[in-house]
């Protein structure tokens, strides 16, 4: 990750766009003033397909530290990156003063259809815990479809190992989440999750599918995500899948048990998510995704 230059000033009170071909597709917020609470962190959103239509929400009032796509972790170091409350083993969720944050650090690139930076991973005194380099690009792939690649290389930057949890590994049973995460939109009827696990949250949530989709319909427009690990680590992790009070899906770093990184060790994760117009048969996910994988 080089940097790059570029003749568009960057204005910390807005976000950066992203296109594919011309057409606005993601905001990239990476400053922002939300609350302790939320975790503040840079997201994406409105992420849009190729009709313009959003499949991202952002500080929805169900769950207001959902944000978009983001990277996110709910206990690292005993240090809440997540937003919300914190699962205490032998209580359960739990309002604690705990939070993280993620604060830019440099631009490494800026263009049209990507960007790289290097953040800090700080706890509520303002000490690092993680140091990142991130990058996310923008890729055309067919006429309906474009595809959101996301890098992130995560480093111990503390002198101690650093443990990173999942509430399931404190005893919440099937609460693995923890890394990329996508909130999905309001949606009008159902929707449709599938994979080559199965169909259906239940087939899908917890296995290391080698592609998920969710499809839905909002405001009239048809859309479906597809979400694909793009190497053979990512492949690794099991997918956390939820469509009950809300719609999310994210990799996870860690389930059942801690991850823990040694002073100076790093952890790389690449995640493909897939936007696609309309609801997708399970030949054309399974298609798309082949399409959307980088060459072995």
């Amino acid at each position: 990750m080089e940097h790059s230059g570029t003749a568009r000033a960057l204005d910390a009170d807005q976000p950066l766009r992203l296109q594919v071909d011309g057409r606005d597709v993601a905001d990239y917020v990476w400053h922002s003033d939300l609350p302790a609470s939320t975790a503040p962190r840079p997201y994406l959103h409105p992420v849009r397909t190729l009709t313009g239509t959003t499949v991202t929400d952002a500080r929805p009032h169900s769950h207001t530290h959902q944000l978009g796509i983001s990277i996110a972790a709910p206990d690292i170091g005993g240090r809440n990156f997540w937003g919300g409350r914190t699962f205490v083993a032998g209580h359960g969720p739990a309002w604690l003063d705990n939070h993280g944050a993620q604060h830019h650090q440099r631009w490494l690139r800026h263009t049209e259809s990507e960007l790289a930076h290097t953040l800090h991973w700080v706890d509520g005194q303002g000490a690092a815990l993680l140091s990142e380099r991130r990058a996310i690009a923008c890729v055309p792939l067919t006429s309906d479809a474009w595809t959101l690649a996301v890098q992130t290389r995560l480093t111990n930057a503390t002198d101690r190992p650093l443990p990173i949890r999942s509430p399931a590994s404190l005893g919440r049973v099937g609460a693995g989440y923890g890394g990329f995460f996508w909130r999905g939109p309001a949606v009008n009827g159902q929707v449709r999750v599938q994979s080559p696990a199965g169909t259906g949250v239940r087939a899908v949530h917890g296995t290391t599918a080698p592609w998920l989709t969710v499809s839905g319909t909002s405001g009239g427009a048809a859309w479906t995500m597809l979400f694909v690990p793009a190497d053979a680590t990512t492949a690794q992790d099991r997918w956390f899948v939820r469509a009950r009070d809300y719609l999310g899906v994210g990799s996870s770093l860690t389930w059942d048990r801690p991850l823990v990184l040694e002073p100076g060790e790093h952890l790389e994760r690449h995640i493909l998510a897939v936007v696609a117009d309309g609801n997708l048969s399970e030949d054309a996910a399974a298609a798309l995704a082949e399409a959307a994988r980088p060459p072995a």
